[in-house]
């Protein structure tokens, strides 16, 4: 998907944060995703479904507390990465497009938004 793809439908429809334009059931959609990161992001995303189900195993079969946070760490890791990844690609397409545009409430609910984030990924 390309910045010239978020006018889904051609009605120039843009959610009020500029992140792209809401499908039928209203959901929210990025104004544009570069298809290798998304692999990338999905493929980093199954092994740490992986590394879940082994610390549910580890859990299970009573292993040593100091390993299972060993690998609770690993898995924090693991998502921020991808959090990491996320962020570029909405900094990059979905908030520069909505600073960019002429619609100083798009570009002001984009900064609201960005603090949010940032305060959240700081927790």
């Amino acid at each position: 998907m390309t910045d010239s793809d978020a006018d889904v439908g051609g009605n120039g429809a843009i959610c009020g944060c500029g992140c792209g334009t809401p499908d039928e059931g209203n959901s929210r959609h990025a104004v544009a995703v570069d298809g290798a990161i998304k692999q990338k992001n999905l493929k980093r995303l199954r092994r740490i479904e992986g590394q879940v189900r082994g610390l549910q195993r580890m859990v299970e079969e009573d292993r040593y507390c100091a390993d299972i946070m060993t690998q609770i760490s690993s898995v924090h890791e693991a998502l921020r990465s991808v959090g990491r990844e996320l962020m570029r690609n909405h900094l990059k397409h979905c908030a520069a497009t909505a600073i960019r545009s002429d619609d100083s409430a798009a570009a002001e609910a984009m900064y609201d938004e960005l603090i949010d984030l940032m305060h959240k990924s700081l927790r």
